[in-house]
């Protein structure tokens, strides 16, 4: 899993050590398992939200884990073009490669710990792929999809398109070194990531060490989630089971407790964790194919501005061939 590492955790800045006696620890409200199911050109997914209600994920609406999959020559596969309206998608790439190419004239490559995020807004038109390269190899894919809802007065925002390069995620540890905490967006404890967010968020990608425990300082007005990428553990003081493909949501508190399994499975040695959360928006949420908005008549409209041309055009270089 190459993602963004150090070759000594211990020359990081390190989280501040938490008094247990003053600290609320966020309980696990629950446990879910994310469900399969098929992406785009046919690429296999795991479904992270499946069965969670829309209020303990605000202001999160869907998440899909990619692979980790090991691919043939010519099996490599991605998403034809399509549109978006009202949110953010946000793409983390640990191993393998993404192109992306929007109507907006964003784009580029990430790879191996890159984030690309989106910001849909008004309405766009994108496409991910991989490189022509790995279709010809084949290769390893890992990755996660994430998409942020934004609040009706951000729902029409100009689109916005942001590359993140893997060594700009902030990079922090704990106090005894047993883990490397990647900050993609947000701040925990004052390190900072640098994904710009419309909608207050925090996004961690967490690599633990056999046997250690990281008391994750989290800010109170935020929900929190936690999602297993590979590798055993527990989540909370109440050491809840969690292993790949497993979601936690959490109650409410100022810091989650995260800690690794001494015994790790043979496919990763490490616990690899998604932590994210956020400020909940508290609107209503309408929900259909691309779009996500709040009224079923602004999702009627996305569909028609859509089909009018209004969400944006291919670039005449990515328009098929014709004979």
């Amino acid at each position: 899993m190459p993602a963004i590492t150090v070759d000594d955790v211990l020359v990081l800045p390190r989280l501040p050590e938490l008094d247990p006696a003053g600290t609320a620890f966020r309980p696990v409200r629950r446990l879910t398992t994310a469900q399969y199911g098929v992406e785009g050109e046919g690429f296999q997914v795991r479904r992270a939200f499946a069965g969670v209600l829309p209020t303990e994920l605000d202001p999160f609406i869907h998440m899909d884990h990619i692979g980790e999959t090991e691919t043939a020559p010519g099996e490599p596969m991605g998403t034809p073009w399509h549109p978006h309206r009202g949110f953010e998608t946000v793409t983390y790439l640990i191993d393998g490669a993404v192109e992306h190419q929007d109507s907006n004239g964003g784009g580029g490559e990430i790879s191996d710990g890159d984030t690309q995020w989106m910001t849909a807004g008004s309405g766009i038109l994108h496409i991910e792929q991989p490189p022509e390269r790995l279709v010809q190899s084949g290769g390893v894919l890992h990755g996660v999809q994430l998409w942020v809802n934004l609040p009706r007065a951000k729902k029409m925002s100009p689109p916005r398109y942001q590359d993140i390069k893997g060594k700009h995620t902030g990079l922090v540890t704990t106090p005894d070194g047993g883990a490397l905490i990647r900050v993609i967006a947000g701040n925990i404890a004052g390190f900072t990531g640098p994904g710009v967010t419309h909608t207050p968020i925090t996004v961690a990608h967490l690599t633990i060490e056999p046997g250690a425990q990281v008391d994750l300082p989290w800010d109170p007005t935020y929900s929190a989630l936690v999602y297993a990428l590979a590798g055993h553990g527990t989540v909370g003081v109440e050491s809840r089971s969690i292993q790949e493909g497993r979601l936690a949501i959490l109650g409410s508190g100022d810091a989650l407790r995260l800690t690794a399994d001494r015994a790790q499975e043979f496919r990763s040695s490490k616990l690899e964790l998604f932590v994210l959360g956020g400020l909940p928006i508290r609107e209503p949420v309408f929900h259909y194919g691309p779009f996500v908005m709040n009224t079923r008549e602004e999702v009627q409209q996305a569909f028609e501005d859509y089909q009018a041309g209004r969400l944006g055009v291919i670039p005449a270089q990515r328009l098929p061939h014709t004979s």
